[in-house]
């Protein structure tokens, strides 16, 4: 039996959550269901592709991923299912797909036709699940839609690099638990277009010319500990999905701030790297 995720907006004040769950396991007492996250902030798409595309890697093959972030059916937001990397994905067709799947090509790619024979106002619930249990019972894509081509594309997630080749301009597309800034400035773009040059990285007044790969390497350990004075630091590092991330060193969104307060850096906010 596949595995099936759970990834949506719907927080876990009310209902929704456990009513996805109680269909799943009406149709499949034996499912085994994860939750990736359901504190997705409400109808963010950005963020659910940088959560989702970090996450669903680590899962088996032949995993089906259910996407609940800006879900509901319009004639300008259809449905989705498509087999990326060999696990299905079942979401809306409003751009998320194209940053999960900005370097994978999807073998097959279907839109959900089912919806004539389902009266409901909560897609997820009525249809969604549907579709993931009958994938689940070994059915095919073409059962449930009608192949298509291609998928929306959400273009913001891609930095843009000027004709000169010594610049790449980016911007936030996520920030953490800890308020850790994450831009859509890749490692593998970085070292592309850098070549080994030197380079700045800014973020609004802040300027790095230093990337780390950790965060602990901000810290001088032949310093003795009363000396060192780095909790609250700024840095730069490639974080753990190779993304340039703006950090400060044992942030706390709750009591000492972190990167997003402190530094002023939101969501949308542009990240340079200028490379000499």
């Amino acid at each position: 039996m596949s595995l099936i995720t759970l990834t949506t907006d719907f927080g876990t004040k009310d209902h929704f959550v456990g009513a996805v769950k109680g269909a799943i396991y009406s149709e499949l007492n034996d499912a085994r269901i994860v939750d990736i996250s359901h504190h997705i902030s409400p109808f963010h798409i950005t963020e659910t592709a940088y959560i989702l595309k970090n996450a669903y890697q680590n899962f088996p093959k032949g995993s089906i991923h259910i996407i609940g972030v800006d879900s509901e059916f319009s004639v300008e937001n259809k449905h989705i299912a498509l087999l990326l990397d060999e696990h299905y994905f079942i979401c809306p067709d409003n751009g998320i797909i194209s940053m999960i799947a900005s370097e994978i090509k999807p073998e097959k790619i279907v839109e959900i036709t089912i919806h004539n024979a389902i009266i409901s106002s909560f897609n997820v619930l009525d249809v969604f699940v549907k579709v993931a249990c009958h994938i689940a019972r070994g059915g095919t894509l073409e059962v449930i839609g009608k192949e298509i081509p291609a998928y929306k594309q959400l273009n913001e997630v891609h930095p843009n690099i000027n004709d000169e080749k010594n610049k790449i301009i980016g911007s936030v597309i996520y920030i953490d638990n800890y308020g850790n800034v994450i831009s859509n400035i890749s490692k593998k773009l970085f070292q592309e277009i850098g070549k080994g040059r030197s380079y700045e990285v800014i973020a609004r007044s802040n300027t790095y010319t230093s990337i780390f790969q950790k965060y602990n390497e901000v810290v001088n350990y032949n310093t003795p500990i009363e000396n060192r004075q780095v909790d609250g630091k700024s840095l730069a590092l490639f974080n753990s999905a190779n993304y340039l991330e703006i950090a400060i060193y044992k942030s706390n969104l709750k009591t000492v701030g972190g990167a997003s307060t402190l530094l002023g850096l939101d969501y949308r906010d542009t990240v340079t790297v200028r490379f000499e």
